[in-house]
């Protein structure tokens, strides 16, 4: 990684939820909390935490040389809400498979 750049990946134990339009898209008790240098913590769920019957694959992919290419997926009403790494770089693996939305709600915190 560049120096100066860090990406950690943690276990997390916070109870987080999505709520678009007033339905539950994704909520866990699981979450893979990624922390990286100048971004906001992100919440990467496992797949059997998410309504993936509600995600529509985008043609939209972004890069990005610490983690890899990214995916995203639309919501109703929602295009590319929701992103993930389907092939990960070897530094950020664990992620491999999750999804990432930008509005996730902490509903508590262990």
């Amino acid at each position: 990684m560049a120096e100066g750049h860090r990406i950690t990946i943690e276990q997390g134990t916070d109870h987080v939820r999505v709520v678009r339009d007033g339905q539950v898209v994704a909520e866990s008790e699981r979450p893979l909390l990624l922390r990286e240098t100048g971004y906001p913590v992100r919440y990467y769920l496992p797949p059997e935490d998410v309504r993936t019957d509600l995600l529509t694959p985008s043609a939209t992919t972004t890069y990005c040389p610490f983690k890899g290419t990214a995916a995203y997926w639309s919501l109703p009403d929602a295009a590319d809400a929701v992103w993930g790494y389907p092939d990960p770089k070897p530094d950020v693996a664990g992620i491999k498979d999750h999804f990432c939305f930008y509005d996730v709600e902490v509903i508590e915190q262990r």
